[in-house]
This record gives structure tokens, C-alpha cells and sequence, in this order.
């Protein structure tokens, strides 16, 4: 497992040599330039670093190179993860970002309003609902206490 402190030296390093696909998504992604919202770049999350971050909208954005062909499989494992965080992935290519700039950002800003929508659905459900009807919906996890 990877300490919390050792992981933000391993982020601030990656955020001073970003690759320049990296460098030419975060020039479109800084300062709430996508529909307002905020990115931060190289973000711990977990035991993972990823690449882009909007936290407000649980949205990540993996920029990936030729070596992430040989780590599909820790890749895999560390989508399920941020999954289960409630987090959506997407990832792109190298020369996707830099060859397709437009289409990229496109495809980021379709993925914001989903989660924006999806984010508003769940919050006007939870107004709507009695606290039985909300406490019946929430997950249960762990062992039940028997009264």
C-alpha cells in the first residue's frame, strides 16, 4: 500500500513533467473552462494518482501512452475501484488529444452533463422520498444488528 505522503511527492512530481498530451488537455481544462467546472490535475485518489479529476462531478480522464498497453489489466482494476468510488472513467490516447482535440473535449463535456443530470435526478428522488422510503433505498453494507 502506498502512504499518503509518498503518493502527493509521486503527484506534484507528475504534475512537473507532464507528458505533452497532458499539457495540451490541462490548457482546456484549467481555471472551470469546461462547462465551469473544476479539474485538478495529477490527483491522488485512493492508492491511485489519475491523471484529471473534476471531484464535484465524480469524473475522471486518463491521458494514456504506448506503456498502457502493457498495464491493461492494473488498468482494469483500478477503473473497478474508482468505480465503486462512484467515479466515471474516461481515457484517451496520446495522439487522440493532441490529433483531436476538439472531439476529446466533446466527448469530457457530454460526460459532465450526464453526471450533472445524473446528479440532479438523484437529489430531486431523495426530496421527493420519506425518510422510510430513503432509508429502504440506502445500500446496506456489513452485518445487520438484530434489535
Amino acid at each position: 500500500m502506498t502512504k499518503p505522503g509518498k503518493l502527493t511527492k509521486l503527484s506534484r512530481s507528475l504534475r512537473k513533467n507532464q507528458t505533452d498530451a497532458e499539457r495540451v488537455l490541462w490548457r482546456r481544462l484549467r481555471q472551470r473552462q469546461l462547462a465551469g467546472c473544476k479539474f485538478r490535475r495529477q490527483q491522488p485518489l485512493g492508492r491511485y494518482i489519475v491523471d484529471f479529476a473534476c471531484l464535484e462531478r465524480k469524473l475522471v480522464v486518463e491521458v494514456d501512452g504506448g506503456q498502457h498497453l502493457e498495464r491493461s489489466t492494473k488498468d482494469a482494476l483500478r477503473d473497478q475501484w474508482l468505480g465503486k468510488q462512484g467515479f466515471a472513467v474516461l481515457r484517451f490516447w496520446d495522439n487522440e488529444v493532441i490529433n483531436e482535440t476538439g472531439n476529446v473535449l466533446e466527448t469530457i463535456l457530454s460526460a459532465l452533463q450526464a453526471r450533472r443530470r445524473e446528479s440532479e435526478r438523484h437529489v430531486n428522488q431523495q426530496e421527493t422520498e420519506t425518510p422510510r422510503q430513503q432509508a429502504a433505498n440506502k445500500p446496506r453494507t456489513g452485518r445487520q444488528e438484530r434489535g
